[in-house]
């Protein structure tokens, strides 16, 4: 079969425009970064290609040199992209140095055509197999706890990155091939033809380059949704005020602490914290205020607990907070931690104080799930409010 190159390289200018104009009216002119990265790597391509095409109404030297310039800097985004899909990948120094150091030297030893073929060729085909490496080192998603499985069955807990990643390695590995290929035949071959030219390497760098493409963007786009349809899960799980887990998402991720306590015979405790007098707040400063305020408890929640423990909007003004492997003073040191933390904040930043009351549970053996604690956490958190407000006070049986 014979190809028309100079034809099919013009369609692969066509393809790249018009792939970068369906990814930026398909994921929008603000997506995330990794998703900008994605449509900076088809852009680039298509600025790559525009190039080539320009290049034989004069200036070769300039136009091939921005070639080659856009050609590696688009497979450096595309390496940015998916280090923030896929998180760290190998290859940093590399997509900083190839689109600085390749065309540099290509412009500057034009002249010389099987030097600057070869240099070209396998700079790119360098690049492509550090995104191949990248593609298939990276680890399996992250598994979601069971007990949140089942309780959130529509959602998606992370992004499902095998399918995406299969097809981008299956995009890459044709065109790496060509540019090694390619650049063999440029560092031996004495007479090297043009890139237009009607020779068989040519046409298989063409046509690599255009199935490669074809499944990029189709990879690219089941990326986007993924990390599309896993933020809207994280949304799905989480108080839109405070940016906790509310209540649904507490109560399913509590199951598999309660099992490691139970399995490493740890003890475990719940807080249940609860905002004083948020109604007179509301009377006195407004709604917003209250909300402020509920907010700013929050992120003194946030701040105040350890690394491990699970905190939640259980309510409108109550928080729940499971401390793993936990003690009484646990549940007391966390209580002075969060009024020294709102006596600094809440006058500063709402412009009045915020008091809270606070009780807590500790986990028992004939506990059957995160209600049994709850329940007797909120009966001291009741015991605490009779009280006299501002106490934390430990169910019967605990030092308070």
């Amino acid at each position: 079969m014979h190809f028309d190159n100079p034809t099919l390289f013009n369609l692969l200018l066509v393809q790249t425009l018009s792939s970068s104009l369906l990814m930026l009216l398909l994921m929008g002119l603000r997506p995330s970064p990794a998703t900008r990265w994605a449509q900076a790597f088809m852009g680039l391509q298509a600025l790559g290609w525009l190039a080539l095409a320009t290049a034989g109404s004069g200036s070769a030297r300039l136009w091939q040199t921005l070639a080659m310039l856009a050609f590696s800097a688009s497979l450096s985004a595309l390496w940015w992209s998916l280090r923030l899909w896929l998180k760290p990948r190998p290859g940093r120094a590399l997509a900083l140095l190839a689109p600085a150091l390749m065309p540099l030297v290509y412009g500057l030893q034009f002249e010389d055509a099987s030097f600057r073929v070869a240099w070209a060729q396998f700079w790119l085909a360098l690049q492509l197999g550090m995104l191949a490496i990248g593609l298939m080192a990276s680890p399996k998603p992250e598994a979601a706890p069971r007990a949140l499985s089942e309780a959130l069955p529509n959602t998606v807990p992370g992004v499902d990155n095998r399918h995406w990643r299969l097809m981008l390695l299956l995009a890459i590995l044709p065109a790496l091939l060509a540019c090694l290929l390619r650049g063999v035949w440029g560092a031996y071959a004495k007479d090297l033809p043009s890139l237009l030219s009607d020779d068989a390497i040519n046409t298989a760098l063409g046509l690599a380059a255009y199935w490669g493409l074809s499944l990029a963007v189709l990879a690219l786009v089941l990326a986007w949704r993924a990390e599309t349809e896993s933020e809207l899960a994280r949304l799905a799980q989480t108080d839109g005020l405070t940016g906790l887990p509310d209540s649904r998402a507490f109560s399913a991720r509590s199951v598999d602490m309660i099992s490691m306590a139970r399995r490493h015979q740890e003890a475990l405790a719940m807080l249940l914290l609860e905002i004083d007098d948020i109604k007179t707040i509301t009377h006195e400063h407004g709604p917003q205020a209250a909300e402020r305020a509920t907010a700013l408890f929050a992120s003194c929640v946030q701040a105040q607990m350890r690394l491990g423990d699970l905190a939640g909007r259980v309510n409108r003004e109550q928080f729940g907070l499971l401390m793993a492997r936990c003690e009484a003073e646990g549940p007391q040191a966390m209580d002075l931690r969060m009024r020294e933390a709102l006596a600094l904040r809440a006058p500063a930043e709402l412009g009045f104080a915020l008091n809270f009351s606070a009780g807590w549970a500790k986990l028992r053996h004939g506990d059957r799930n995160i209600d049994d604690l709850m329940r007797r956490a909120e009966t001291a958190l009741y015991e605490a409010k009779r009280g006299g407000f501002g106490r934390l006070q430990a169910e019967p049986g605990l030092e308070g």
